[in-house]
């Protein structure tokens, strides 16, 4: 069948099947949208809670090691779980799961599946022809590379021509030239993609040359203490805008569930301040010039990362 049959030809019954199913997961999506536990990421994507185990008090009652109902007052609970997690005893939190439906684009998920603390299982495009989705950039959000970190962004990209500029000159940098060859390309890859398919080629090897962009699924199991660990790397100003837009997704979705635990979790661990002991010691010289430590000297990138904190608490 031709590229040109396969858009236009009628469907045949396993199509209609195909079609039926997939309206019923979307309205299964919608309906887990409406009730708050799926939110939606980027321009097709989304992450849905499906299942969990445990909440706050699993985590009390594990730390106490009863199988009572954990704690006599919510008070007490609220302090146990601060004290576990401020002084990281932390294996109480592996008592809650959480299980999530995601959909990702792959180069998204290629960080998110480093953390190698979960239970996974993705759409396979071996089994099954690749999701007909990509995830796209408008011409306002095409970012640059940092000039100081090798990893990361900085600033962006003009959507358009600012006048006077020529018109034939730096055009390629423009968002608005940019997302023009992103739609290209996805065009492109996608019509040499079906081409293999139609001309008989195995999914396996068909699928070798899809961009990165394009979506994938994924079934998400992990406990609570190893989420949290996601969720301080990935929700950090420092992580890339998109796993971060997912982070912060699951975020929305767990809190409600642990609520002590991610107070504590917001608490000690995403918002709090760590000092290295060589940064203790420059403080130190700082606050007494007549006593010096005679520690090395800081380098300049952690010189730079101590003059953060001591801006973040009002020191100059």
């Amino acid at each position: 069948m031709s590229i040109h049959s396969r858009l236009t030809s009628l469907p045949n019954i396993e199509d209609l099947e195909s079609r039926l199913a997939t309206g019923e997961k979307l309205r299964s999506l919608l309906k887990d949208r409406n009730e708050g536990r799926l939110v939606e990421c980027l321009d097709d994507g989304f992450v849905r809670l499906v299942d969990h185990m445990g909440d706050d008090a699993a985590i009390v009652q594990a730390a106490r090691v009863s199988y009572g109902a954990g704690t006599k007052a919510v008070s007490d609970d609220r302090s146990l779980i601060r004290y576990l997690i401020s002084h990281r005893h932390t294996s109480p939190l592996e008592m809650v799961e959480f299980k999530f439906h995601v959909r990702v684009p792959m180069d998204c998920w290629r960080q998110w599946i480093r953390h190698r603390t979960a239970s996974v299982n993705e759409y396979s495009t071996r089994y099954s022809e690749a999701i007909d989705s990509r995830s796209t950039t408008e011409i306002d959000q095409w970012r640059l590379q940092s000039e100081d970190r090798k990893q990361g962004s900085g600033g962006f990209a003009p959507a358009r021509l600012q006048p006077p500029a020529d018109p034939a000159a730096y055009y390629e940098f423009t968002g608005e030239y940019l997302s023009k060859r992103e739609t290209e390309l996805h065009e492109l890859a996608n019509r040499v993609y079906l081409e293999r398919l139609d001309a008989g080629v195995a999914r396996e090897q068909a699928r070798k040359d899809l961009p990165l962009s394009t979506y994938t699924e994924a079934y998400w199991k992990i406990d609570g203490n190893n989420l949290f660990h996601f969720l301080g790397l990935r929700m950090d100003s420092h992580a890339q805008l998109e796993i971060r837009t997912y982070a912060n997704a699951i975020a929305k979705l767990i809190q409600g569930i642990v609520p002590f635990a991610w107070e504590a979790f917001e608490d000690y661990q995403l918002n709090a301040l760590t000092l290295s002991q060589p940064e203790i010691w420059e403080i130190y010289n700082l606050l007494h010039p007549d006593k010096p430590t005679g520690h090395k000297p800081l380098g300049k990138r952690e010189r730079k990362e101590l003059e953060s904190k001591l801006e973040r608490l009002g020191i100059s």
